[in-house]
């Protein structure tokens, strides 16, 4: 099997290469820069090497007459049920079967801000892909693999507990509670594989400095980028079965 872990590593060291071009980079014809961070993230491509990962796990499961699409958006479009349609990442094909699709997020900063937005995005699209499978809009499709990848910058901000939080009259959820950002991302991605909305997710941690370098953490095993992969490429090894 295809050394996931070592290829992850090269993936997060692109990611913040990146990043760091971008942000020296940006602004370099006009002589001003985006605010923040956002001069890293408007010029795309940092998470380039995470769906080319995705995609080496699908060609390594020796699925036939495969098409894995991560560039045009027309063919990462899919149909919705809740709307028309939602552009993915990663999708992936064989003949007319759709096979896996795959989200692709990171967050770099800004953790209070974000960090709902990213979760009811999580719930929204895996909502949304299943109520249109349900519906018959990738029939005759077999049921098909919908994962999660997710990275998360390491650092003070993201690493410390939080605040308790306290409401009236109903209250929140105990382990939610003083829970720090990253460990709150890891238990929500638990939850929604747990819940069935995603057959798998990856959620790893990983700083600008050490990431430079391919550093990451995987806080939960079951989270970690081998378990995804033995996930995905399980399925497409039971599709290619299929076209036997």
């Amino acid at each position: 099997m295809l050394d996931v872990q070592k290829e992850l590593a090269k993936a997060v060291k692109h990611f913040w290469k990146t990043r760091a071009n971008q942000q020296e980079k940006q602004g370099g014809g006009s002589g001003v820069k985006d605010a923040g961070n956002r001069s890293a993230v408007t010029g795309g491509k940092h998470a380039d090497e995470f769906v080319s990962l995705i995609a080496a796990i699908v060609r390594d499961a020796g699925l036939p007459n495969i098409a894995i699409h991560t560039t045009r958006k027309t063919e990462r479009t899919l149909p919705g049920y809740y709307r028309p349609t939602k552009e993915w990442d990663v999708v992936v094909l064989s003949d007319n079967d759709l096979v896996a699709v795959v989200e692709v997020k990171s967050q770099v900063g800004s953790f209070g801000n974000n960090f709902n937005n990213r979760v009811e995005e999580a719930l929204g699209n895996a909502t949304d892909f299943w109520a249109a499978y349900s519906k018959g809009a990738f029939k005759p499709s077999a049921q098909p693999w919908l994962g999660y990848l997710f990275m998360l910058e390491e650092n003070p901000a993201s690493t410390r507990p939080t605040r308790r939080t306290n409401l009236s009259p109903y209250s929140v959820d105990e382990a939610f509670q003083e829970l720090s950002y990253a460990r709150r991302y890891e238990e929500v991605c638990q939850r929604l594989v747990r819940e069935r909305l995603y057959d798998a997710a990856c959620f790893f941690t990983s700083g600008a400095r050490d990431g430079l370098k391919g550093k990451y953490t995987e806080p939960n095993g079951e989270l970690g980028i081998r378990n995804f992969a033995v996930s995905l490429a399980a399925r497409a090894a039971a599709f290619a079965k299929l076209r036997r």
